[in-house]
């Protein structure tokens, strides 16, 4: 569904959690009214004066049960797309390395959370989380209409 111009933006983080073996956490998206996808654990930022890192943190204990302290967290680039019809800021943080296990805490949302090597992604991706696994994995061109505001360059990969 296309939005219409005087949309509310979103304003949202998605978050990368590596594991000390280098894969990363994804879950099966599985929101009604959109196709099934792959995506990052992330969403709104929600609450008035709350920065990405929170909202990043919030999120992935929301969505996966695993709590990560937000001042661990460490914002790579800010996104900025316009694919559904209104303009989408999506902040690209990573978490620090983690294998707790992911839970399925909003099943209406989640079908499940895996891991991946990040040479084997799985597809489709979510749009944002394709942006945002872009910012921390080196080669990927951004589609037009997405743009890509890096902040300090990103740490080696595990």
């Amino acid at each position: 569904m296309v939005a219409g111009p005087t949309a509310v933006p979103i304003i949202g983080a998605g978050v990368i959690v590596p594991g000390s073996d280098g894969r990363v956490l994804l879950g099966r998206r599985t929101t009604a009214g959109e196709p099934p996808t792959w995506s990052l654990p992330g969403g709104k930022v929600d609450a008035p004066g709350e920065s990405f890192e929170q909202a990043a943190a919030r999120e992935l204990a929301e969505e996966t049960g695993i709590v990560l302290p937000a001042g661990a967290m460490r914002v790579l680039a800010v996104l900025l797309d316009h694919r559904d019809g209104r303009a989408r800021l999506t902040a690209a943080v990573l978490a620090p390395p983690s294998d707790a296990t992911a839970l399925i805490t909003e099943p209406h949302a989640c079908a499940g959370w895996e891991r991946f090597p990040v040479t084997a992604l799985p597809a489709p991706m979510f749009y944002p989380s394709a942006l945002v696994l872009g910012s921390w994995l080196p080669g990927l061109t951004d589609p037009p209409g997405a743009h890509r505001y890096r902040i300090g360059e990103p740490p080696a990969r595990a």
